[in-house]
């Protein structure tokens, strides 16, 4: 059986809602694990990508002072990478007040419960010891995305396989005020399903997930020598010791990003020759470097292109942040008539 034969089959997105926290410029991880299959998908239906800042201050409220800057990379990036503001709305969280509007009303109904049941909750609690994170904002954050989907009626929120029970509670909660306040016959709020999305695995330079944090993220708009010296000295096999030790390609980073740079006879060559100690290690990434580079130049020029256009990036994101709050708005007319706020 083929591997399109093997999924299963889902709806076509009507209208799709997707955010990311604003972090300044995107590493690789960024952009194969969530650009690309915007991209795609803003192709087949109406798509609103937004700065999640309000979900930033959940975890790092103590200090706002990048946010704005970070914000401006970030979509700045976006639009580089390919995502065509023309085709998807592009816009700032916290400038559409209905999302607070939203979220306050859908608070009233979420159960406290549900809230401390979310996986993440307390797995963030322990990896990020080192800030307080004992806030309503950080226990209510999945109260504030399940409005951040509702407030436009997606039916569609684009997730890999191991991100779909994140959005069941969104879902849960979006059925929840809908018994509240509407009828089997007419919902106040649509339901979003999750759009299944192909999400390779990509491993930061030290084995880790890729991440900022970590120091272990390649831009995606790296220049050429420094992306170079720091592939060269990314972590491999841990187990590969001595240049003729079989390799298990599983496990190292590099093979990672030849599965999302390279063509699949590299890929294949890689895989076979590792583990049959073929190649060394140092052979393995000068391969990768062979179509990482060509790839993260074209970003720098496309990148470089946006930027000699002060104001184009704003310019756009303000249009988009006018397009979506109108959006917004109808929605909220039909919730406030709803719970007989009008």
């Amino acid at each position: 059986m083929s591997e399109s034969a093997q999924k299963p089959t889902q709806r076509q997105p009507r209208r799709v809602v997707s955010g990311m926290r604003p972090t300044g410029r995107l590493h690789l991880g960024h952009y194969q694990g969530a650009v690309k299959n915007w991209i795609e998908i803003s192709r087949k239906a109406e798509c609103f990508f937004f700065s999640a800042d309000w979900h930033a201050l959940t975890s790092e409220y103590k200090d706002t002072s990048n946010i704005a800057e970070a914000q401006r990379e970030m979509f700045a990036d976006w639009i580089a990478a390919g995502l065509d503001p023309e085709r998807c709305t592009l816009f700032i969280q916290s400038h559409v007040k209905q999302h607070a509007e939203l979220y306050l009303l859908l608070g009233m109904v979420a159960p406290l419960g549900w809230l401390e049941r979310v996986p993440t909750y307390k797995e963030q609690q322990e990896q990020l010891k080192e800030k307080d994170l004992n806030t309503y904002g950080f226990l209510g954050y999945p109260v504030l995305q399940t409005a951040d989907v509702a407030l436009y009626g997606a039916d569609a929120v684009p997730v890999g396989q191991d991100q779909v029970s994140h959005l069941e509670l969104a879902r849960e909660l979006v059925r929840k005020f809908n018994f509240h306040f509407g009828t089997p016959q007419k919902p106040v709020l649509v339901e979003p399903h999750p759009y299944l999305t192909d999400v390779p695995k990509i491993l930061g330079l030290d084995g880790r997930k890729m991440s900022k944090s970590y120091g272990n993220a390649i831009e995606l708009g790296e220049d050429p020598q420094s992306a170079r010296k720091r592939v060269m000295v990314a972590v491999t096999d841990p187990a590969r010791k001595r240049r003729h030790d079989p390799g298990h390609p599983e496990v190292c980073p590099i093979y990672w990003l030849h599965r999302a740079y390279s063509s699949p006879e590299r890929v294949e060559l890689v895989d076979r020759e590792c583990r049959s100690a073929g190649i060394g290690c140092v052979d393995c990434k000068k391969m990768l470097l062979e179509s990482l580079i060509p790839a993260l130049e074209t970003h720098r020029a496309a990148r470089a292109e946006l930027d000699r256009t002060p104001g184009r990036v704003e310019e756009l994101v303000q249009l988009g942040t006018r397009k979506a709050s109108g959006v917004a708005e109808q929605t909220m007319a039909a919730v406030r008539d709803a719970v007989k706020l009008t």
